[in-house]
């Protein structure tokens, strides 16, 4: 990896964040806190569009930038993690079992979407 490419990379991991922060904080404004829906919708999108980006014929430094960077500073399963454990220590254990599998089955069948749409593209 070539340093211009690692600064890309970089650069577009910090813009992925952004916009994690940006969707998930519009999102809880609608949805209000009682679920995590707004990192939910983040790492569903972002697991389809990972799933698709995969397909596309670029070189591999466009799949460093857009898939490390880009796509794994929005998406994030360290959110995941303790969201899940948040909810769990609150008591709602619903919650957070039905969180949890529906953020790790959702987000393989999002990237598995995205591979079929990119490979019928």
């Amino acid at each position: 990896m070539t340093p211009l490419v690692f600064l890309a990379v970089v650069v577009a991991g910090g813009i992925g964040a952004a916009l994690r922060f940006a969707l998930d904080t519009a999102i809880r404004a609608r949805t209000g806190e009682r679920f995590p829906w707004g990192i939910l919708v983040v790492n569903l999108t972002g697991a389809l569009i990972l799933g698709f980006a995969s397909t596309l014929p670029v070189d591999e430094a466009w799949r460093w930038i857009i898939g490390t960077g880009l796509l794994g500073g929005y998406t994030t399963f360290s959110a995941v993690a303790v969201t899940t454990a948040l909810l769990a220590e609150e008591g709602r254990t619903r919650a957070a079992l039905s969180y949890a599998v529906v953020s790790f089955v959702g987000s393989v069948l999002a990237a598995a979407l995205g591979l079929t749409l990119g490979h019928a593209l």
